[in-house]
């Protein structure tokens, strides 16, 4: 079970590294210590409850519905295409990185909010952790597949802590603007880069 367990961990990690919404939120806010260790426990939460879900028995709802899959990927193009914005507009405004307002202290509940709308409307959560992970842990024995959901969780909770906690240390260093015109002019290219990526793999199908 060891071995199917660190697999499960090794495609976890390998889902989930890439610079995408959720990762930028928690660098984000862990740059501004703000609910850093909250936000790192709710996307843990949001991960297992996904993994979950789509090792047993999501993927396959997902796969057999096109409709629902379309409206997943084209709801996720228009929200990735407007996060993608915002970030390159801050990254255009020097001194909007430079001010006091940008690193205020912002409500829990809208921190909350949002980091809920970068979770659940990417459609890229639902490919990696319900098509790549569900496809393939689904193939495994209950007892197996039990071992391969717990390894995929536990690469979310060592990446989401750990990703919080190095930023909040390093945050002396990346609250400069340069710093943080670099960071929102990386985030927004990516974010448009994925939403025209989901766009080209729509229209292709």
């Amino acid at each position: 079970m060891l071995a199917i367990y660190l697999q499960g961990f090794l495609l976890g990690a390998a889902m989930i590294l890439p610079l995408g919404p959720q990762n930028a939120f928690v660098l984000y806010q862990g740059i501004r210590r703000q609910y850093h260790m909250m936000i790192a426990s709710l996307c843990t939460l949001s991960d297992v409850a996904l993994i979950c879900a789509g090792v047993f028995g999501g993927s396959a709802l997902l796969s057999r519905s096109p409709v629902l899959l379309a409206l997943v990927t084209w709801g996720g193009v228009a929200f990735l295409l407007w996060y993608g914005f915002g970030a390159l507009r801050s990254a255009a405004r020097p001194g909007e990185v430079q001010s006091e307002a940008y690193f205020a202290r912002q409500s829990r509940w809208k921190i909350v909010a949002t980091l809920l709308a970068v979770t659940w409307l990417n459609p890229h959560v639902y490919l990696d952790t319900f098509v790549v992970l569900g496809s393939l842990g689904g193939q495994f024995a209950p007892e197996a597949r039990r071992w391969f959901a717990l390894g995929a969780a536990c690469a979310s909770l060592v990446w989401f802590f750990g990703l919080a906690l190095l930023a909040a240390w390093l945050a002396p260093v990346l609250r400069t603007a340069r710093a943080q015109r670099i960071i929102n002019l990386l985030v927004g290219l990516v974010m448009w880069g994925i939403a025209l990526q989901l766009a080209w793999q729509a229209l292709s199908r």
